[in-house]
């Protein structure tokens, strides 16, 4: 060895304490040390040189690791810690190797049953499962998954026919708890084998529902993972089931629930009875527990529901008929469904649906080969189907009653939790807010007049199909007291009560004064673009003009012109102007007087905008309304039901507390309370009391000396509106005391219920007068009834009501002298008594006007060229690009449908 060079110490120990004391960079002027000295990986080349830097403590680190790595194998090769010995590529291992460590020896580590993270990785590498532990996690989940599906298959049993949808009767209770009627879960059923149901019937239900039936295992999977999907997003529930799959859901009636695991059970007994039973038994089973509609359960008591015969008579046209209404009866049945769905189940919607799907079944089973073309051809015609058989138990105004407190439930089932299926089932007491001496007083205050004046025979081109309906609210609660429906829910199906499409004309005028006592009239002189906020609260006392064949100006004076530019010039009834020269006529004798163009012009100051937003807050459903978008719109030209007219004037008797209308308390079963209305019920504050007030103090003088004079009860204040329409179609009056609002409406349409596209009538000389206005029958009728239901309460007034708003357009005229008290408000022309003709003495008026005649010489209202006519008692136009609407949704709520698809 040089003399110049000199010995090294020995390490003292190697790995991390050796990189620890390595000398970064390389040796300035002397040769580097032996790398078995530092540590470095590149000593066990035995080779000379520069010793290479660290980097850093994370070089230094990653030698030291290398270093240790050593130390992991020690016991194998018999290296120490540190030193080139432990090296991966060091020199002889042992003692005698360099760099022997000083650390004693280890056993072999200990393998973990599931190596993760994995041992001897590093990194992101240690966190990458191996294939074996990827393969064994994934046998294990599919065998847990086979494990429990056999479970579950082994536990599900096959269902017994003869225990399928079995049915309970649900018990009404008046509102004093006194048992109305038991009905609606009887079950209309007769078992027939598989012979006896035709091959037809088989072959229409395979084409139109599942056209593999008599090859597949039972179940779908892909229409189980709709399912699956829409309960999961929260969605509807929809059908793709199978044969199979539909029977067994009609066999566990008892868990008709749409959750994850109902379906997963109806999936087990599904394969296993694809497994274990007979095509034929399956088919046979299905037909016979399925539901048809007109509570006809299995394909027997269907025919006689609706062909009356017997199952095996019917004709493959009549069996693609009731494969089509197994789609769902309340949509596919010609007769219609309008207490559950009075929107989409019409006759004639029903019809259409039924036909395009008879139509599309019988093509299905030509492309399938189950029918022949030629016997194709044989069946152009829709088969006739018989009307439903009358429920004698439902029969008057029970039925209605019925309807309205079922579709109540059902069309708020998210709150009431009883859907259509529960119901069906039956095992219900339902405790409604119907009083039977009010439903009485009602029926009978509708058929006296009837009897005294309604002459079907005798003058058939006027009194025929002449239709009445009714409605009390209790302003207090929103509670529906008392309906009138039709002269029989047995013979006439359509609620009067909850659902016609007759408009309600002048009815609309009070929530034109609200909107203007609310929001207030825009600034004309203001700017265009903040006009929605220049505004000045209206008082009844504000002037306006009553002008007949008035131009109606939008807010900033500008002539209000349609989309087509035609200017509209709003009539009177009876063409009347009022108050010569100047025309000027204060807001409440404009009401009293029914006065159209004051009122239309007002809606136009306030703006369309606010009056609805005052119809929508006084308790009207958006879906019942006609488009805002013109100035008759103020006039009623919209079609809410009485039930719905009823609860919003009730919004006024409360003082601007709007209650939605409800027909049903309480619901209870065999374990106890389901539903109760105080668990929902809900208070809005829809006008202020000061303007609730002040719109009926303005009601009141309606009633004591205007146009609804004759609706006055025995030492009653009385606050109320009367409404006739365009062309003499319908009549209302609506009004309240504090303690009941009732609305009373009449119209003529064919009572058909299954003819397509039928129209309202007009009623020129129907009940022997020469027009029928609100004030006339409609006001009788409501007098008369409120006599009896108010019969046994407490005399009440109504609040007295603060003064509001400013007096708009009071400039001075020499033909006019404002009123100076908000009680002084009479007409310049003589007050009428309940005797004389309502209306101002005209030229044009006959001098042998009846009673009830506000307008004896008025011929109705037609649009000419944008002149909006009106119609009899300040009634409604028809808008001059918009056709009158023949039906109403009620999803008007109604007390019925409140959603609705709104009693």
């Amino acid at each position: 060895m040089s003399e110049h060079r000199r010995k090294l110490p020995q390490p003292q120990e190697g790995g991390r304490a050796a990189a620890r004391r390595g000398q970064p960079g390389a040796s300035s002027g002397r040769r580097a040390a032996p790398r078995g000295a530092t540590g470095s990986p590149s000593d066990s080349y035995g080779s000379g040189g520069e010793e290479r830097p660290y980097g850093g403590r994370a070089e230094a680190r990653r030698a030291a690791q290398r270093s240790s790595g050593g130390s992991r194998r020690r016991a194998a090769d018999g290296a120490g810690r540190g030193g080139a010995g432990g090296g991966r590529r060091g020199g002889p291992p042992g003692p005698n190797g360099p760099g022997r460590g000083r650390g004693r020896a280890s056993g072999p580590a200990k393998k973990r049953f599931i190596d993760y993270p994995r041992a001897g990785k590093y990194g992101a590498a240690r966190w990458v499962p191996s294939w074996k532990l990827v393969t064994g996690v994934f046998i294990g989940f599919f065998g847990s998954l086979v494990a429990i599906a056999g479970v579950a298959y082994a536990m599900v049993g096959v269902p017994d026919l003869a225990k399928t949808a079995k049915a309970q009767n649900n018990v009404y209770y008046w509102a004093n708890n006194k048992p109305m009627v038991a009905t609606g879960g009887e079950t209309n059923r007769q078992i027939i084998s598989y012979a006896q149901i035709p091959k037809e019937m088989r072959y229409a239900v395979m084409s139109a529902e599942n056209k593999t039936f008599e090859t597949d295992s039972g179940i779908d999977p892909m229409g189980i993972a709709r399912a699956f999907v829409n309960m999961a997003k929260g969605g509807q529930t929809q059908g793709g089931s199978t044969i199979t799959q539909q029977y067994v859901k009609n066999a566990m009636l008892d868990d008709q629930s749409q959750t994850i695991s109902r379906k997963f059970k109806e999936l087990f007994v599904s394969i296993k009875v694809g497994a274990s039973v007979p095509k034929e038994d399956i088919m046979a089973g299905y037909l016979n527990s399925a539901y048809y509609g007109r509570n006809a359960y299995g394909i027997q008591a269907a025919a006689r529901a609706y062909f009356n015969k017997d199952a095996t008579n019917l004709s493959p046209s009549e069996c693609a008929f009731l494969a089509a209404v197994l789609k769902g009866a309340t949509y596919y049945d010609p007769a219609g469904a309008q207490s559950i769905d009075p929107v989409n189940a019409t006759p004639q919607a029903n019809r259409k649906r039924a036909e395009a799907r008879w139509k599309w079944i019988l093509d299905e089973e030509v492309k399938d080969k189950r029918l022949t073309a030629a016997e194709r051809s044989k069946y152009t015609t829709f088969p006739t189907v018989q009307p439903p058989r009358s429920n004698v138990a439902l029969s008057g105004q029970i039925g209605y009653l019925v309807d309205l407190a079922n579709s109540y439930l059902i069309n708020n089932s998210d709150k009431t939790g009883i859907t259509a299926d529960k119901l069906q089932q039956g095992g219900y007491e339902i405790h409604t807010t119907f009083d039977k001496t009010k439903v009485d007083a009602l029926q009978s205050a509708v058929k006296k007049v009837q009897k005294a004046n309604i002459k079907p025979k005798l003058r058939p081109k006027t009194d025929k199909y002449v239709q009445f309906g009714g409605a009390s609210v209790d302003p207090d609660t929103g509670a529906i007291k008392a309906i009138y429906g039709g002269e029989d829910a047995t013979k006439h199906f359509t609620n009067n009560a909850d659902q016609t499409g007759a408009q309600v004309g002048s009815t609309f005028k009070p929530f034109v004064l609200a909107a203007a006592m609310s929001w207030g009239a825009r600034d004309p002189d203001g700017d265009p673009v903040q006009a929605q906020d220049e505004r000045t609260i209206v008082s009844p006392k504000s002037l306006y003009s009553g002008k007949n064949e008035l131009k109606i100006k939008d807010y900033d004076g500008t002539d209000w012109k349609d989309d087509k530019g035609k200017e509209w010039l709003q009539k009177n009834d009876g063409e009347q102007s009022y108050n010569p020269p100047s025309y000027k006529i204060d807001l409440r004798e404009a009401m009293r007087e029914s006065v159209n163009s004051a009122y239309v012009q007002l809606g136009m100051d306030v703006g369309l905008d606010k009056v609805k937003d005052a119809v929508l807050s006084a308790g009207i459903k958006e879906s019942s309304l006609a488009s805002a978008n013109y100035p008759s719109f103020s006039l009623g030209t919209s079609s809410p039901s009485a039930i719905r007219m009823a609860g919003a004037y009730a919004t006024f008797a409360a003082s601007g507390k709007q209650r939605d209308p409800y027909s049903v308390d309480k619901v209870t079963d065999k374990d106890g309370t389901v539903f109760q209305h105080t668990d929902i019920e809900k208070t809005k504050i829809a006008f202020t009391e000061q303007v609730a007030d002040n719109v009926t103090d303005v009601l009141k003088t309606v009633v004591e000396k205007g146009t609804g004079t004759n609706a006055q009860l025995t030492g009653r204040e009385v606050a109320g509106k009367t409404g006739t329409t365009d062309g003499n179609k319908s009549a209302w009056f609506v009004g309240y005391t504090p303690q009941l609002s009732t609305a009373i409406g009449m119209y003529r349409m064919d009572d058909d219920e299954t003819k397509k596209n039928r129209e309202f009538l007009q009623m020129y000389g129907t009940g022997g007068e020469k027009t029928i206005h609100g004030a006339s029958f409609p006001s009788q009728i409501w007098r008369d009834y409120m006599e009896q239901a108010l019969k046994d309460q407490p005399v009440k007034d109504f609040p007295t009501p603060e003064p509001i708003g400013e007096v708009l357009n009071d400039t001075p005229s020499p033909s006019v002298t404002p009123s100076p008290t908000e009680s002084a408000t009479e007409s310049a022309t003589p007050t009428p008594t309940p005797s004389e003709s309502l209306t101002s003495p005209s030229p044009s008026v006959s001098e042998t006007c009846k009673k009830w005649d506000l307008n004896c010489g008025s011929t109705g209202g037609t649009d000419t060229g944008g002149t909006d006519t009106g119609g009899t008692d300040g009634g409604v136009s028809a808008t001059p690009t918009e056709t009158t609407t023949t039906g109403n949704s009620r999803g008007n709520g109604n007390g019925g449908i409140f959603g609705g698809p709104n009693g």
